[in-house]
């Protein structure tokens, strides 16, 4: 297994795994705003899945999704996902295979548009993630779910050994 490989399926397996604990909250739970940035539980885990949505599109060329005043379920977040994370580590494991990582194009929604690598755009979705998650990961310490994943690398090698 290569790098990306890695990075990708870390990624996705460790943010069903955080879903999967969130499918444990009430509504309440999941809709309360936290301080630390203005947003929910369930605002950031759109925020996060629908980050891996848009770049996918902008990197394909095509008109980005919307989900504005979706108040999903957490099953709906575990299945956009399942499809997002696929997609995006399909096309991921693509541009490499084609020699491509280095290869520039145009974000569109940059005001101006501007021109970023396709590999740099894979590993920005990949560490935005990263953070998010251990964004989540605080709150949902706060809302009192015990013996959280940890969510590095190593611990998903561990577990999928």
């Amino acid at each position: 297994m290569d790098l990306l490989d890695r990075l990708l399926a870390h990624d996705a397996w460790t943010t069903n795994q955080l879903l999967i604990r969130c499918a444990e909250l009430t509504d309440e739970q999941l809709d309360r705003v936290f301080a630390v940035d203005g947003r929910s539980v369930r605002a950031l885990l759109a925020h996060l899945i629908g980050n891996v949505e848009v770049w996918t599109d902008l990197l394909r060329g095509r008109p980005v999704r919307r989900h504005e005043g979706d108040s999903p379920s957490v099953s709906q977040l575990q299945a956009r996902h399942e499809a997002a994370s696929a997609e995006f580590a399909d096309f991921a494991r693509q541009i490499q295979s084609e020699g491509r990582l280095d290869d520039f194009w145009i974000d569109t929604l940059d005001e101006p548009p501007r021109e970023k690598t396709c590999g740099g755009a894979v590993l920005h979705v990949l560490t935005h993630n990263m953070h998010h998650r251990a964004h989540l990961l605080l709150l949902l310490g706060w809302l009192g779910l015990k013996d959280l994943p940890e969510g590095d690398l190593l611990s998903w090698e561990a577990a999928n050994a």
